[in-house]
């Protein structure tokens, strides 16, 4: 889930940047200190918005820069349990697939796809059920709901969302929509 959070925190502005306009510095340098951070509390921070405050610049003995406290609103990403969530396939690899919801990806183990016996096509780089009629590839769009989140802060790349399908009006976009035209469709012969 997004959301939108006014954050503090305290931006150093180098001697060599000193002389050019403070709001435009501060908010350059508090993107690329923040952007693409993670905080376990917080989720990730996806873009800095607005900066609402700048406080006085403070010099510390034997550095030249100034260090501003800031307060600014910015856009974090946050799974949380038993979201439902839309995303595209990113990856598809023997053991599931993954799924891009934003900054980050979730895993879909395949004994959380569906209730068919799932296989690895590796020559196709597909996930297909055992009758054949499905499968489950990169690009496919899907909804899954969230059941696992493990956030690390040290390093943002091990986090894991854990994700699921065997649920009702959960699974790839193109399966439900099919699934809803052919409740719809009355039978031939009534």
């Amino acid at each position: 889930m997004y959301k939108m959070m006014k954050l503090i925190d305290t931006i150093r502005i180098p001697p060599t940047q000193l002389g050019e306009d403070v709001v435009s510095t501060v908010k350059n340098l508090l993107r690329e200190k923040l952007e693409g951070q993670i905080d376990k509390k917080l989720g990730a921070l996806v873009a800095i918005c607005k900066i609402d405050e700048i406080g006085e610049g403070h010099i510390l003995v034997g550095d030249g820069a100034v260090f501003y406290d800031v307060t600014f609103e910015a856009i974090m990403f946050v799974p949380e349990l038993q979201e439902i969530i839309e995303g595209e396939i990113v990856e598809t690899v023997s053991f599931g697939a993954f799924i891009g919801i934003g900054p980050m990806d979730g895993l879909l183990h395949v004994s959380q796809i569906t209730d068919d016996f799932i296989s690895y096509d590796a020559k196709n780089s597909r996930l297909v059920t055992k009758g054949g009629g499905n499968s489950l590839g990169e690009g496919d769009h899907v909804r899954a709901r969230v059941v696992a989140v493990s956030i690390n802060e040290r390093e943002p790349k091990e986090s894991k969302i854990g994700l699921t399908m065997r649920q009702t009006a959960l699974g790839k976009l193109q399966w439900l929509e099919e699934a809803r035209k052919n409740k719809q469709t009355p039978p031939e012969n009534a």
